[in-house]
């Protein structure tokens, strides 16, 4: 399963770590995921939702 947002597809983002002399070497951003029991087409299943859907209130949780 792939580390990535059920809800809005959001996944890691890469850019640049800088030091102190400016030199660049790549490094991975990761969303804020979390793993969740929630309805999907009336039945529960576990995925992984970032929090700002969850804050949202994009997915409804199963009980």
């Amino acid at each position: 399963m792939p580390k990535v947002c059920y809800v809005c597809k959001k996944g890691p983002a890469f850019g640049n770590s800088r030091s102190h002399s400016m030199v660049a070497t790549r490094r991975r951003f990761n969303p804020n995921l979390q793993k969740v029991r929630i309805d999907v087409s009336g039945s529960s299943s576990r995925e992984y939702v970032c929090t700002r859907c969850l804050k949202a209130g994009k997915v409804t949780k199963a009980v």
